[in-house]
């Protein structure tokens, strides 16, 4: 024991230095006493209480809670048709949480209509569902029975019109107008592979069969398609043809026979 009461090693330490290894301060002694096998269940129970509630409000916040409900159904792609009708037949009621809206089944009821060519249904995160449909393009009305319908590039009658058709819309003559009817699909390729401004001109179309598609021009001049092969080739033909007559350098024809591209007639 040295003069101020210390020994040698105390003051090697210093003031401040840690204790030995193996030495417990008082504070760390006291929360380890209280910390008893008891204690440690206890926190146990209690975290494993906690875990199911947690997850059971997740759950209910997500399955059955207002906070991720539906409230607005948007609509993108609707032209002909409203998004009011599109909605309804979606069948999607405000108020659903998100997570149990049925979106195959949207779906399927929105794909029904006549005019829908393909439709997605989408949770819109966190209050939203979209509709993001594509209309069918009308290439062509048909007449069966004193109704007109109206004809996409793909031979699916969609819908009907009394007045006037939609702007490049060609009013086609078929026996059996429909997806399966082969001359349906002959006369409607013809005009599918008409630039715009060109089948703009086409008063009429018709077919027998598909071997032989014939188009009428506004002016009153004939053209013999034929059938739907080499449809790229006879329309890229007859522009060039037309194009010709209306610059004077080939004499007018009431009948351009492009049924064959490589071998056109003019009379």
């Amino acid at each position: 024991m040295s003069r101020s009461g210390t020994t040698t090693r105390d003051r090697s330490r210093g003031p401040g230095s840690a204790p030995e290894p193996g030495r417990r301060t008082g504070a760390t002694a006291d929360r380890r006493r209280r910390d008893s096998p008891r204690d440690r269940r206890r926190r146990l129970l209690v975290r494993t209480g906690l875990a199911p509630a947690v997850l059971g409000l997740l759950a209910w916040l997500v399955w059955g809670s207002p906070v991720l409900a539906v409230s607005t159904v948007r609509v993108d792609g609707a032209g002909t048709l409203t998004a009011g009708e599109v909605v309804e037949v979606a069948g999607i009621a405000e108020g659903t949480p998100l997570l149990r809206v049925d979106v195959d089944a949207a779906e399927a009821r929105v794909a029904r209509l006549p005019q829908v060519a393909s439709v997605e249904v989408a949770r819109g995160w966190p209050r939203s569902v979209v509709v993001t449909i594509e209309e069918r393009v009308p290439v062509a009305v048909v007449e069966q029975a004193g109704t007109r319908t109206l004809v996409d590039a793909d031979g699916v009658l969609f819908d009907t019109v009394t007045g006037t058709p939609p702007p490049g819309v060609v009013p086609l003559d078929v026996p059996g107008p429909g997806a399966g009817d082969r001359a349906t699909r002959a006369g409607l390729a013809a005009l599918v592979a008409l630039p715009a401004g060109v089948r703009a001109d086409v008063a009429a179309a018709s077919a027998t069969t598909s071997e032989d598609v014939t188009l009428t021009l506004t002016d009153g001049t004939t053209v013999l398609w034929g059938s739907a092969e080499d449809a790229e080739d006879k329309a890229d033909v007859l522009v060039a043809l037309l194009g010709q007559l209306e610059s004077g350098a080939l004499d007018p024809a009431g009948t351009i026979d492009v049924s064959a591209p490589s071998a056109v007639v003019l009379r």
